[in-house]
C-alpha cells in the first residue's frame, strides 16, 4: 500500500480544511470565501493549509494543526505521513539533504474578529537558543480584504515608535497597560493587496477585521504580552511565555524604534512584475531580497498560463475564480478557496481559466 502512495508525488493533492483554535475570534470571512452555509465567527479563526505543524495551545489535542489530502476514491491521509513514505519525491533532494521531512514554510488564511494579542516570535538566534528549533517565526501578510468591526476598518499594528524604550515597554507589561501598548505600535489600514513583511523580533498585531493569508517559518511560537483574553478571561502563563518566563520573553523584543515613514520602507512590500502575456501574469509578492524565509507569488490567468518550476514543491490557494491545473498525466478542477500541495515532482502545470472572471492563485514557496 505504502508504495502504492508513492504515485501521489506526481499529482495536486487537494487539501482539506483544517481550522485551528487561536486566543481569538473570527473566521467568518472565510467561511463566506470559502462558499460555506451560514457564515459564523468562532474560535477557530485561522486555516492551517499543508501544514506539518502542530499547534501549540492551552489544551493540546493530538495532530490539531496538521494536513490531510485527499487521495484516490475519497480517502484521505495525513499530509506528513504522505511525505514520509518518500521525502524526496515530495519535496525535492535539496530540500530533503538540508532540512530533512520538514516542510521548512507553513501557509495560514486567517480572520479576525477582534484585534489579536499584541506579540513578537523569535528570530532564528532567539528560537535557537531557548527551542532549540533550527526555525523562528519570520511571517508575511498578503491582505486578502476584510471588514469594518464598530466601525473601523481593518488595520495591523507594526513595530516600536520613536519613543519607546525597553524600561518603558516592561513597565506597560508588569502593569498591563493595554492602552499604552497599543499607542507604542504604529497603526497601518490596510486594503486588498497589500503585502507585509515581519521578521521575527518586531511587535506586531493583527487588528479586527482584517482578513489575510500569512506564510511564515514552520513554528507555532507565538510570545503575548497581553495576559487577558478579550472575553474577560486569563490566558495560561505557558501561552504567553512559550516556556521560557516572562524575563526571557520580554528579550525577544527588538527594541529598535524607528520613524513611521521608516517602518514602512522596510516593512511594506510592493509586488514586482516577473511576466506577463496574453493568458494571464505572474506576479512576485515576497522574494529574495526580502527574506530568505520563503517566497510568495500570485497569478493572474485570463486564459491558460504555462509554468515549469523544477526548485521546489509549493502551496497553492485559489483566491478568486474557477479553472483547472493541469499537469503532465492529468488535470484537476480548482475553484475560489480551494487548496492544494503540489509535490515536488509536479513540474510542469498549466493553469486554465473556465470562468467569467479572472482566476487568481496564490503560490507559497519554501527557502531556497
Amino acid at each position: 500500500m505504502n508504495s502504492e502512495l508513492i504515485k501521489f508525488s506526481r499529482k495536486p493533492l487537494k487539501l482539506l480544511n483544517n481550522r485551528v483554535w487561536r486566543t481569538y475570534t473570527g473566521g467568518k470571512l472565510i467561511e463566506q470565501w470559502q462558499g460555506k452555509d451560514t457564515p459564523q465567527d468562532n474560535d477557530k479563526p485561522e486555516e492551517w493549509v499543508a501544514s506539518t505543524v502542530e499547534a501549540r495551545n492551552k489544551n493540546y489535542i493530538k495532530d490539531e494543526g496538521l494536513s490531510f489530502v485527499e487521495i484516490d476514491n475519497n480517502e484521505t491521509i495525513k499530509l506528513i505521513d504522505l511525505i514520509n513514505l518518500n521525502s524526496k519525491k515530495f519535496l525535492g533532494d535539496s530540500h530533503v539533504e538540508k532540512y530533512g521531512t520538514n516542510m521548512a514554510v507553513l501557509t495560514k488564511v486567517l480572520d479576525a474578529s477582534i484585534r489579536l494579542s499584541i506579540q513578537v516570535h523569535p528570530n532564528k538566534k532567539y528560537a535557537k537558543d531557548y527551542f532549540k528549533s533550527d526555525f523562528g517565526k519570520t511571517e508575511a501578510w498578503y491582505i486578502l480584504g476584510g471588514r469594518e468591526v464598530d466601525g473601523e476598518p481593518p488595520y495591523v499594528l507594526l513595530g516600536f515608535k520613536e519613543e519607546v524604550t525597553k524600561e518603558m515597554w516592561g513597565e506597560y507589561f508588569r502593569k498591563q497597560d493595554i492602552n499604552a501598548m497599543v499607542d507604542s505600535l504604529h497603526k497601518f489600514y490596510v486594503k486588498e493587496g497589500d503585502v507585509f513583511l515581519i521578521e521575527g523580533s518586531i511587535p506586531h498585531a493583527i487588528g479586527s477585521g482584517c482578513f489575510l493569508i500569512e506564510v511564515q517559518e514552520p513554528t507555532d511560537y507565538t510570545m503575548r504580552v497581553e495576559r487577558g483574553t478579550f472575553d474577560g478571561g486569563m490566558l495560561p502563563d505557558m501561552l504567553c511565555h512559550q516556556g521560557v518566563g516572562f524575563d526571557k520573553m520580554l528579550q525577544c523584543f527588538n527594541y529598535e524604534s524607528v520613524s513611521r515613514k521608516e517602518t514602512l520602507e522596510r516593512w511594506y512590500k510592493a509586488s514586482t512584475l516577473i511576466r506577463e502575456q496574453v493568458g494571464g501574469k505572474e506576479v512576485s509578492l515576497i522574494g529574495d531580497k526580502d527574506t530568505k524565509c520563503f517566497s510568495m507569488k500570485k497569478f493572474t490567468i485570463r486564459d491558460s498560463f504555462e509554468i515549469n518550476d523544477d526548485s521546489s514543491f509549493r502551496v497553492i490557494i485559489a483566491l478568486k475564480g474557477t479553472g483547472k491545473v493541469i499537469y503532465t498525466d492529468g488535470e484537476v478542477d480548482i475553484k475560489q478557496g480551494d487548496m492544494f500541495f503540489l509535490p515536488y515532482e509536479v513540474k510542469e502545470i498549466t493553469y486554465k481559466n473556465i470562468g467569467e472572471c479572472d482566476l487568481e492563485i496564490i503560490c507559497c514557496y519554501p527557502p531556497k
